[in-house]
């Protein structure tokens, strides 16, 4: 009876395991949102009719999930933030790296950047938060760090 018991308890635990997200970085963002974890998600982000690869941010306190679905473009990568308060876009076009609002071409996916949500000094101040072309997991950390402080929301906007 142990060994079918204990049998049981390795494939749970080998199973659930290879369900689980794969950790890709973490680090803090400074903010009362606390420190973040980005993860692949499991599911590629269907956007336009284009599956695109994607990662999820959570952060240590607070229960919003930010997807981030990475689209190619032929000098850079652009990055589709995704949450349920906030969608916006980090574009990259080689020479810096920044926010912008998101482009119509997303409103057919029911997806568009929403100014009541929107910390707009802090969008202002995001238009370029580093120069020249940024690898995908950094540009990925440098989202984590600095979405949060883009959400209008008391618990956010401290740093």
């Amino acid at each position: 009876m142990k060994r079918i018991f204990f049998a049981a308890l390795l494939f749970v635990a080998f199973s659930s395991a290879s369900f689980s997200r794969e950790f890709v970085a973490e680090g803090k963002t400074y903010t009362t949102m606390g420190d973040y974890k980005i993860k692949l998600a499991d599911k590629p982000v269907t956007l336009n009719g284009v599956q695109l690869k994607a990662y999820i941010i959570t952060y240590e306190n607070s229960p919003l999930e930010v997807k981030v679905a990475i689209m190619k473009d032929k000098k850079c990568k652009n990055y589709i933030v995704l949450s349920d308060k906030l969608s916006i876009e980090y574009v990259c076009n080689g020479d810096y790296f920044g926010v912008q609002k998101l482009g119509k071409s997303f409103e057919k996916d029911g997806i568009l950047t929403s100014d009541g949500a929107l910390n707009k000094s802090e969008y202002f101040h995001q238009r370029l938060i580093a120069q020249g072309k940024q690898e995908e997991i950094e540009a990925t950390q440098l989202i984590a760090v600095y979405f949060p402080l883009l959400v209008k929301d008391e618990l956010t906007t401290s740093r």
